[in-house]
């Protein structure tokens, strides 16, 4: 099992500087479930999704980790009509979150090498840049807004460089990304709009009928898809770059607006971490321990074999929910969970799932927002929220939730 080792500090310096989430507030979301029992005939908890299923509540470190490890748990057939889900319609089929063996493998290979941390660093110069350009702007605001200023545009942005899109149409499709990623089931046919509008986007892009910067990662998948084994269809293509448009703006946006928003309100963290940078991995890693990235952590899966966990067996076609919010706060992996602590040591965190569904955009997610919190905290090492915590506004939905105004003072 991989561990995430940290060094540990001084006695005096760890004094104070954990702070539990619990004195955070709006942080956690709504629960997106209902309990239907505390005990099943398997001995787990069931719960009832908003889809109408009932599936086991698996949340401890152990039994969510042997989940989303093994790949018998398949994804596929839950993303069917009528199928177990949190969100109010299906998926395509080709998105690599929805793929099973082998077909996942063959797709994620593709991608492994330009989403690996050596892939991801030559992005670093990007962030920089843009973060030199937001950090003027927010200086000279007479009424400094962290989020809308400096954060909001930043994964976009970098992103639309890495991709290759260009910067002029971030306009067109964004608006329609944030509407897909809350997932809201109160207005269907909108949330249908929202999505082919950013799906037939990425298509034009994968079939050249709008440009893409020559050298940019759309560019260069189009140019090697042949290496694939067979090569890569245009709708695969399309299903890749569709969780890259989406997940690498909406997704890191979210946990990087929460982490700020945690960080300015925990004046011996922002200290710390000012003061003494190299903290910034393990602290990144403790606030991705803890922040949950919407009001979900991970899909339903479907047992296809039968699996036996450490104190219960789980029958073969059982419908599975293993929570990974629930299992990266287990008191029995993670000692007191609910703080958020640079100096902790233990297991690794399961923010971004593990095995073969492990997120692909790990790697630029880390690199953004260690990079991001490392300037910020130096540009202002006195840097507080300018406002009361209660009057912070929210985006709330199934696939990403965070605020969406930091006022803010230095």
């Amino acid at each position: 099992m991989t561990t995430q080792v940290s060094t540990l500090a001084p006695p005096a310096r760890r004094t104070g500087v954990a702070v539990s989430v619990h004195d955070i507030p709006n942080l956690d979301p709504p629960v997106p479930y209902t309990p239907a029992t505390a005990e099943g005939a398997t001995g787990l908890p069931e719960i009832i999704l908003p889809s109408g299923h009932t599936v086991l509540h698996l949340t401890r470190y152990d039994d969510v980790l042997k989940v989303l490890t093994d790949p018998t748990f398949g994804r596929k057939d839950t993303n069917v009509d009528g199928g177990p889900s949190f969100q109010p319609t299906t998926m395509p089929p080709d998105l690599l979150l929805n793929l099973d063996t082998p077909d996942h493998a063959r797709m994620k290979s593709f991608v492994n090498a330009d989403y690996s941390p050596a892939g991801v660093e030559k992005l670093k110069g990007s962030v920089q840049r843009i973060l030199d350009r937001r950090i003027a702007l927010l200086r000279r605001a007479e009424s400094p807004d962290l989020f809308a200023t400096v954060l909001d545009r930043l994964p976009i942005e970098v992103n639309a460089d890495f991709l290759g899109i260009p910067e002029s149409d971030i306009d067109y499709f964004r608006p329609s990304s944030r509407v897909v990623q809350l997932s809201h089931d109160t207005d269907i046919p909108d949330l249908l709009a929202n999505f082919w509008l950013v799906y037939h986007y990425v298509t034009d892009l994968v079939q050249r009928k709008r440009p893409v910067t020559q050298g940019g990662l759309i560019d260069r998948f189009l140019s090697t898809r042949g290496e694939a084994e067979p090569p890569l269809s245009d709708d695969e293509l399309v299903a890749i770059l569709l969780g890259s448009v989406l997940g690498a703006d909406q997704n890191v946006l979210s946990v990087l607006a929460k982490a700020v928003y945690v960080l300015v309100q925990a004046p011996a963290l922002w200290t710390l971490l000012a003061d003494e940078p190299s903290v910034a991995p393990q602290l990144v890693e403790e606030l991705l321990r803890v922040l949950p990235l919407g009001t979900i952590s991970t899909f339903p899966r479907i047992a296809t074999r039968e699996v036996r966990l450490r104190d219960a067996v789980i029958p073969e076609g059982a419908l599975v929910y293993a929570d990974a919010f629930a299992a990266n706060r287990d008191p029995g992996t993670f000692p007191q969970p609910e703080l958020v602590d640079p100096f902790r040591n233990g297991k690794r965190h399961l923010q971004f799932g593990y095995g073969m569904h492990h997120c692909m955009g790990a790697s630029l997610a880390r690199m953004e927002i260690t990079t991001t919190l490392v300037r910020l905290a130096t540009e202002f090492p006195n840097l507080r929220l300018d406002t009361e915590p209660a009057a912070v506004p929210w985006d709330s939905g199934v696939l990403l939730r965070r605020p969406t105004s930091l006022p803010v003072r230095w």
